[in-house]
């Protein structure tokens, strides 16, 4: 079983969730980082860029979270090399969008549990490492299949699970439901982690006070603010600031230039969400000459904001 660093881990999220982020993550309490997904059949075909996604910066426990649907193939990924170097391997079955479920993976595997054991079975009997398994409440507006799916993934082999409180139709919208969540909690032994809408202590206490999930998994409540698994956890924090010119030094000892300045950019905005004139200063970000200016924005907007 892994041992985490805390119950509160960092949901992967795309376009986000990559060895920088997950580094500052890690630095600010969270008990264990996912990459972003990759295909099964992209390590099978050697695609350069999972390279990319699967690059590490002393993050750790880190977990490398794969998607597919072909029980072998993805047996396969988790013997790979590439993935020799995580503490972990996550099977997603749980992203809702259209080109990933068009190819029956992602939440797709909602729709046939068999397939989804068989894929879940495989991966175990492949590797000694620990295998968990990310879904959703369902795959159809007001399905909720959490509870047999859960049960099923503990049969399967999966030493722990994160449920996100949303079916596939809903996508991100409306709140995330955590009834169903706390009661597969209930009905298996392997801990489960809660997913959805949690940005604040109210929400963290809420879920551990309520349930017997062992933890929360949080994804864009992280977003322009890594500080958080900090404040949960009841840990003195760095303020935003400085945490933004970590960040940058992450992203600096991993990536070249262009990279750099494409994805700080989208981290900045942000970094300055909630504060005054917001909508300006995101313009000010996208079109500054180069990322030293765009930081130099943040930065500048931030402290004017909290004098």
């Amino acid at each position: 079983m892994l041992n985490f660093k805390s119950n509160i881990i960092l949901a992967p999220l795309a376009g986000f969730t990559d060895c920088a982020f997950r580094r500052l993550c890690t630095d600010c309490g969270a008990g264990l980082t996912v990459t972003e997904m990759v295909s099964a059949k992209g390590l099978h075909y050697q695609n350069a860029n999972t390279k990319i996604l699967l690059k590490t910066a002393g993050e750790s426990p880190v977990s490398a979270q794969i998607f597919g649907n072909d029980p072998h193939i993805m047996a396969e990924a988790c013997q790979s090399e590439a993935l020799s170097k995580f503490d972990c391997i996550d099977i997603n079955m749980g992203c809702p969008v259209p080109k990933i479920v068009k190819n029956f993976e992602g939440s797709a595997l909602l729709n046939d549990i068999n397939l989804a054991e068989k894929v879940i079975s495989t991966c175990v009997k492949s590797t000694t490492k620990p295998i968990s398994v990310k879904f959703r409440l369902g795959f159809k507006l007001d399905e909720d299949i959490c509870i047999d799916f859960a049960k099923m993934c503990e049969n399967a082999g999966a030493s722990f699970i994160t449920i996100h409180g949303r079916t596939r139709e809903q996508y991100y919208s409306g709140q995330a439901k955590f009834d169903n969540i706390f009661k597969a909690a209930d009905s298996i032994k392997i801990p489960v982690f809660a997913n959805g809408d949690i940005a604040s202590i109210d929400d963290y206490n809420f879920i551990m006070n309520n349930s017997n999930v062992y933890g929360v998994a949080i994804g864009r409540g992280a977003l322009g603010n890594p500080a958080i698994f900090n404040e949960l956890l009841g840990n003195p924090y760095l303020d935003k600031a400085s945490l933004i010119l970590k960040h940058y030094e992450y992203l600096k000892a991993n990536f070249d230039e262009h990279y750099i300045s494409t994805n700080l950019k989208k981290h900045l905005c942000y970094y300055i969400d909630g504060i005054d004139n917001a909508k300006y200063i995101r313009n000010q970000i996208f079109t500054s000459k180069d990322i030293d200016s765009a930081i130099n924005i943040a930065i500048k907007a931030i402290k004017e904001n909290t004098k």
